[in-house]
C-alpha cells in the first residue's frame, strides 16, 4: 500500500496566500471562517484519511463488495469507518444548519473531500454522491420532501445515489424507458431497470435515497419527458421498498464501491420539481458529481505523487549524468521530470477546483457576485472534471513508470491507484462529453464573456509575474497559451465554419483550456510566493515559485501542439477516407 500524508502545508499557502479565502470569505459574509477554522478542520480530515480510511484501502480492494441476501455487503471495516465519518459530523460540513448541518464553506468541503479521496477512493464515491443528491433535494424538493430526507441525510444516517443509466441508455438520457405512474395519494410507483448505479446499496446506514429520473405516461418523447423522483429504501413505515439489486458489477477498479444493476417493480416515490422537469433538476446535482469527480483525481494525484518521490528519493540505481556510483534515481532527469510532472498537475488542480469552490461561496452570500460565480462554474466545471481526472490518471500512470516493476506490483498499492482513477475518467460524463459540452456550450456562453473573463484574470496574473524580477520570465510563456485559447475560440466562431471541426478538436481544446488555466493557477501561486509572507520556510516558497517555472516552460508548450491539432478540423479525421471506414483495419 503507497503511504500518503495530508498536503496540509501546502494546502495552508494554497488558502491564505494564494486563493487569499479568509478574507474573502469574512468580506461576503463568512465572518467563523478563519485560517484557524480551516487549519482545524484539515487537520482533523487529514488524521481521519490517515488513520481509518487508508487502512482500508487496499483491503477494500481485495474483498469487494458483494451481494448477500436482500442487499449489499461492504468489506470488512467500512461500518465502522462510516461510524467514525458520521460521527464526526462530516456528511453535514457544508450542509444547511436548518436542516442539521454545520454551514460551512464549500471551499472547506472541497479540501477535505480531496484528503478522504487520496486515502480511500472507493469509500469517498458514497459521502459524494450524498452531497449531490443533497444539493438536488435543497433545491428543487418540496417541504415536505425535505423535511423527510435532508436531516438524516446531513446527519449520516441515510446516504444518496443518482439512478440515470438503463442499458439502451447511457449518456442519451432522451432513450431512457423507466416508468412512473401516480398512485392517487401524492407518491409513484416507479418500473423499470438502471445500470451502473455508484452507492446504490450497501450496510453503512439504515436506509438510503436513489434519485431516479423515469418518464410519466403523457411524457413527451426525448429529455423533455424526463421527471426526477426520490425513491427509498425503506418507507416512512419501516418496510422495504419496490426495488432490488440484482447484481454488483465486476471492475477493472474502485472494488468496495457497489456499483449495481438495480431493478424497480412497483417502488414508491416522490416527484422532485415539476412533471417533465426532471432532467433541469437532476443537473443540480450532475454538476455537483463533476466537480466531485475531478477532485476525485486530484486526491489520486496527490497520492501518485507522494509515492513517486518517496521512491526516486530511496531508490538507488545506476549514475545519473554528472552524478556519481549510487545516486538516487531522482537524480535521473526523466525520473526528476516525471516526479514534477505529477506534482505540478495535482497542485494546480487542486487550487482551480478551489477557485471554483470559492466563488462559490461567495456568491451564496453576496448575491451581486452570482453572475461572476455562475460564469466561473460553468467554464470551468467541464475542466475541473475532464482535467482532473486525466491529469489524475496521468499522475499514477507515471508513478507507476518512476517505481518500474515495483509500480506494476499489486503489494506496493500504485498499480490500484491506477486501476481505481481511471474509471473517474468515464463516469459522471465521460470526458469527451466534458469536452463536448465546453466547445459546444460554454466558451460562447453569453458572448464568450466566461471566457472573457478568464483570459482577462490570466493577464492580471501574467503582469503581476512580469513585474517581479522573482517571476518575471514566467509571464510571456503564460501569456502565449492564453492567446492561443483566444485564437482558437475566435476560430471556432468563424462564419461558414464547418459544425464538425469543433467537435473533431474537442478533447484538445479542453486539455488547452486546462493547461492555460493550470498555468494562471501557478501563476497565482509563484506570484504569491515571491511576496514572501511570513510563516513559509524560504525553501517552500521558492519550490512555488521553481515548480512554476517546471509548468511554463516544460508542460505550457504543449499548447502549440494542441492548437495545431484543433485547427486542422473535421478534414483530419475524414482525409482519404470519404466517411468510410473500409480497410482501416490493415
Amino acid at each position: 500500500m503507497s503511504a500518503y500524508e495530508p498536503p496540509l502545508n501546502s494546502v495552508r499557502f494554497l488558502v491564505n496566500e494564494v486563493l487569499k479565502a479568509p478574507d474573502a470569505l469574512a468580506a461576503a459574509g463568512w465572518e467563523d471562517a478563519t485560517p484557524d477554522l480551516f487549519d482545524a478542520v484539515l487537520a482533523q480530515a487529514g488524521r481521519l484519511a490517515v488513520d481509518v480510511l487508508l487502512p482500508l484501502d487496499r483491503a477494500g480492494d481485495e474483498e469487494g463488495a458483494r451481494v448477500e441476501g436482500d442487499g449489499v455487503r461492504m468489506p470488512a471495516g467500512f461500518n465502522e469507518a462510516w461510524r467514525h465519518w458520521r460521527e464526526g459530523g462530516w456528511n453535514g460540513l457544508s450542509g444547511d444548519p436548518a436542516y442539521g448541518g454545520q454551514g460551512m464553506p464549500a471551499l472547506l468541503d472541497t479540501l477535505v473531500t480531496e484528503m478522504v479521496c487520496a486515502a480511500n477512493l472507493a469509500f469517498s464515491i458514497t459521502p459524494g454522491l450524498t452531497q449531490g443528491a443533497i444539493r438536488a433535494l435543497a433545491a428543487h424538493g418540496d417541504a415536505a420532501v425535505k423535511e423527510r430526507c435532508l436531516p438524516p441525510m446531513l446527519a449520516g444516517d441515510w446516504t444518496g445515489a443518482m439512478a440515470l443509466t438503463e442499458p439502451q441508455a447511457g449518456t442519451d438520457l432522451g432513450l431512457l424507458r423507466t416508468r412512473a405512474e401516480a398512485a392517487g395519494d401524492g407518491t409513484y410507483r416507479l418500473a423499470g431497470q438502471k445500470m451502473f448505479i455508484s452507492s446504490a446499496d450497501h450496510d453503512l446506514t439504515g436506509n438510503l435515497v436513489h434519485l431516479v429520473l423515469a418518464r410519466l405516461p403523457d411524457a413527451p418523447p426525448g429529455t423533455r419527458g424526463i421527471s426526477l423522483f426520490v425513491v427509498p429504501k425503506r418507507l416512512p413505515d419501516g418496510t422495504r421498498n419496490g426495488w432490488s439489486v440484482l447484481s454488483v458489477e465486476r471492475k477493472m477498479g474502485l472494488h468496495a464501491s457497489p456499483t449495481c444493476v438495480v431493478s424497480y417493480d412497483g417502488a414508491v416515490g416522490w416527484m422532485v420539481g415539476e412533471p417533465h422537469r426532471g432532467l433541469a433538476a437532476m443537473f443540480t446535482m450532475m454538476n455537483h458529481e463533476r466537480l466531485f469527480v475531478g477532485i476525485q483525481g486530484i486526491g489520486v494525484g496527490e497520492r501518485a505523487a507522494q509515492a513517486a518521490l518517496a521512491y526516486a528519493r530511496s531508490r538507488v540505481q545506476g549514475r545519473a549524468p554528472g552524478g556519481g556510483e549510487g545516486d538516487p534515481i531522482l537524480h535521473h532527469p526523466d525520473v526528476r521530470r516525471m516526479v514534477l510532472t505529477a506534482r505540478v498537475l495535482t497542485d494546480a488542480g487542486r487550487a482551480l477546483a478551489g477557485w471554483v469552490a470559492l466563488w462559490l461561496d461567495l456568491a451564496a452570500k453576496d448575491p451581486s457576485l452570482a453572475e461572476e460565480a455562475e460564469d466561473w462554474a460553468a467554464l470551468l466545471t467541464p475542466v475541473v472534471k475532464a482535467a482532473g481526472t486525466d491529469f489524475g490518471f496521468e499522475a499514477a500512470v507515471l508513478a507507476q513508470q518512476v517505481m518500474g516493476g515495483h509500480g506494476y506490483i499489486r503489494d506496493n498499492g500504485v498499480e490500484q491507484l491506477v486501476r481505481d482513477v481511471r474509471a473517474t475518467q468515464i463516469y459522471e460524463g465521460t470526458n469527451g462529453v466534458q469536452a463536448l459540452d465546453l466547445v459546444q456550450r460554454k466558451l460562447a456562453l453569453h458572448g464568450g464573456r466566461p471566457l472573457r473573463r478568464m483570459l482577462d484574470a490570466v493577464e492580471d496574473a501574467a503582469a503581476t509575474l512580469a513585474d517581479d524580477p522573482a517571476t518575471a520570465d514566467l509571464a510571456e510563456p503564460l501569456r502565449s497559451a492564453a492567446d492561443r485559447l483566444r485564437g482558437l475560440a475566435g476560430w471556432l466562431r468563424q462564419e461558414g465554419r464547418d459544425p464538425r471541426d469543433g467537435a473533431a478538436g474537442a478533447t484538445d481544446l479542453l486539455r488547452l483550456t486546462a493547461l492555460v488555466a493550470y498555468g494562471w493557477m501557478w501563476g497565482l501561486t509563484a506570484g504569491a510566493a515571491a511576496r514572501r509572507p511570513d510563516g513559509y520556510d524560504p525553501a517552500f516558497l521558492d519550490a512555488r515559485i521553481g515548480l512554476a517555472r517546471f509548468f511554463m516552460t516544460r508542460l505550457l508548450p504543449e499548447t502549440a501542439m494542441l492548437e495545431a491539432r484543433v485547427r486542422s478540423g473535421y478534414a483530419g479525421l475524414d482525409a482519404g477516407l470519404s466517411g468510410r471506414l473500409e480497410g482501416v483495419e490493415g
